[in-house]
């Protein structure tokens, strides 16, 4: 099947399947006129980069994990490397959402201690201790993550 195809099945556009080949993630087979020609099982290896793209894994992972990869969904079978791939994208997964975190309650914070400028005041921040006292609160969370 040609590339509009295999994009119609999917859901998929074309140029994210070329971004796919381009990746290393589909080989399709060339015609003698240059045109991609995919097969059936390319169908289930879109699912499957789609399933793992939603995971949160990146197309580098991913090309790492396609060959231990069967079904649609996808189950992922015992290949060389695949916990220690697998529990290293969490690890890494869980420190951006520690840190998203930290700053989430940064900024909540800020929020939640900002003050509507009184009516007819320049723009701007007003500096004293309730300022002051904002800022050291709000990174608390942070020095107590540092020690």
């Amino acid at each position: 099947m040609r590339i509009g195809e295999l994009a119609r099945l999917t859901g998929v556009s074309t140029r994210l399947l070329r971004y796919y080949e381009e990746q290393g993630l589909l080989r399709p087979a060339r015609t003698t006129a240059g045109y991609r020609e995919f097969g059936e099982e390319d169908t289930v290896r879109v699912w499957q980069i789609r399933s793992l793209l939603a995971a949160g894994l990146s197309t580098r992972v991913i090309a790492e994990l396609l060959p231990c990869a069967t079904g649609p969904v996808p189950v992922l079978e015992a290949c060389p490397d695949l916990l220690a791939t697998l529990r290293g994208e969490l690890a890494d997964m869980d420190a951006r959402i520690d840190d998203l975190t930290r700053s989430r309650q940064a900024l909540s914070h800020y929020l939640s201690t900002a003050r509507e400028p009184a009516h007819g005041a320049a723009y701007g921040v007003a500096y004293g201790p309730t300022h002051e006292a904002a800022y050291e609160s709000a990174y608390e969370p942070l020095r107590e993550h540092a020690s």
